[in-house]
């Protein structure tokens, strides 16, 4: 993906710093993101969300609340009516480029908030809470002994996340009297609510009284035992998954455009990560899928490797292939399958691609013929899966044609 920086007026006038994560190709649809109370646009979870979103299509804007991470302004003064001031302005600031934002997600105290806002961006088709509280109140827990002393003295410093920050009475006066359930029915827009049941933060009760004040559609998925700020990669990886799954049902994307040239459209293969192997691969714009490497080979086995990818290309099209033969042919086939393995490394052979030497690869591929076949039946089938079209390809001589765009 390609991020931006981006700084925009939040509702004070204070300068936000924000991240715009665009697609390589074409904007299909626009997604706001709020982060989790005192964290800031750049939390693992976040990053990894946005990009995600990016390779599908959608362009996300993900930026600090005031006084937070590198946005302007003194923290001290906010609170959670300014944070949803804030998140408007972020959407509106979408808007004015042309971009209108049909998906909020918020994390935490940054959920309630998007959760509050919804209402009132008529772009709205989708809305995600991530461990949010349903009364925004609930952050006051946080502050432990600290809150007598803001009671009395109307401020204190209180250490969160690692870090001392001053919490004034009126952020309590504000977070007291906000509320959720008047905004909830009036959502507007589809609602998916994740939470985990082990959280120790804002508990899994508070996931239920969303999911049942919000009207349908909406849909709630248990994130088992991951930590509130979805700390570990694979939690962060399966959030990514789920948004980016459930929210395409409901995004009106607009269609990448097809080129006569490639009627199956362009595969897009964008990295995740500078630091890994994992790439976000989009087909089409329509199908999703991740590549990735073994542990063992430096990567982080959350998806096929490229030889993988490979391999399942040949199997799919040899079974397509002996289908389509066999319906035409009348042959009672009644289930095919085909297992395929090949006998090289991606990693291993990228270590010696600058060799002029070429190697030998080779595919096993097993095929497996159910049904009421004759033996000439049978060895009709197995011919035929020689001539499936990606068979003929590798045993053929493809041209790559390459350009620096």
């Amino acid at each position: 993906m390609h991020s931006e920086k981006i700084h925009f007026p939040g509702a004070g006038g204070a300068m936000l710093a924000a991240r715009l994560d665009l697609p390589e190709g074409p904007v299909r649809a626009a997604a706001v993101l709020a982060h989790c109370f005192t964290c800031s646009k750049d939390i693992a979870a976040a990053r990894r969300i946005s990009g995600r979103l990016a390779a599908l299509g959608i362009a996300v804007l993900r930026f600090d609340f005031t006084g937070l991470g590198h946005s302007a302004g003194e923290f001290a003064n906010t609170n959670f009516s300014s944070n949803v001031a804030d998140l408007l302005a972020a959407a509106a600031w979408m808007d004015g480029r042309g971009m209108p934002a049909q998906l909020l997600i918020g994390h935490s105290l940054g959920g309630a908030a998007t959760l509050k806002a919804a209402p009132q961006i008529k772009s709205l088709r989708a809305v995600v809470s991530i461990g949010a509280p349903f009364d925004p109140a609930h952050v006051a827990h946080n502050f432990g002994g600290k809150l007598d002393e803001i009671r009395d003295k109307g401020k204190a410093m209180v250490s969160l996340a690692g870090r001392d920050i001053e919490i004034r009475q009126q952020f309590l006066d504000d977070v007291s009297q906000a509320s959720l359930a008047d905004a909830l029915p009036r959502l507007g827009a589809a609602l998916l609510v994740l939470h985990a049941p082990r959280d120790a933060v804002v508990g899994i009760e508070n996931a239920n009284a969303i999911f049942s004040a919000a009207k349908h559609p909406k849909s709630f998925v248990s994130l088992d035992d991951a930590d509130h700020l979805i700390s570990r990669e694979a939690d962060a990886e399966y959030v990514a998954d789920l948004i980016s799954s459930w929210s395409s049902r409901y995004l009106d994307m607009a269609p990448e455009p097809v080129k006569p040239d490639f009627p199956e459209g362009v595969v897009r293969n964008p990295e995740a990560e500078a630091s890994g192997f994992r790439q976000d691969i989009t087909i089409g714009g329509v199908h999703q899928l991740v590549a990735d490497e073994p542990t063992s080979m430096g990567g982080t086995d959350l998806g096929p490797s490229p030889y993988q990818l490979l391999s399942a290309a040949l199997g799919a099209c040899t079974t397509m292939t002996i289908r389509l033969y066999a319906r035409r042919k009348g042959i009672p086939l009644d289930h095919v399958a085909c297992d395929v393995a090949h006998n090289k490394c991606h990693t291993e052979d990228c270590e010696d691609c600058d060799k002029t030497e070429p190697k030998i690869d080779v595919f096993h591929r097993d095929i497996r013929l159910e049904g009421d076949l004759t033996v000439d039946q049978r060895a009709a089938l197995l011919a035929i899966a020689d001539k499936c079209p990606v068979h003929r390809t590798l045993h053929g001589q493809a041209i790559i044609e390459t350009k620096l765009t």
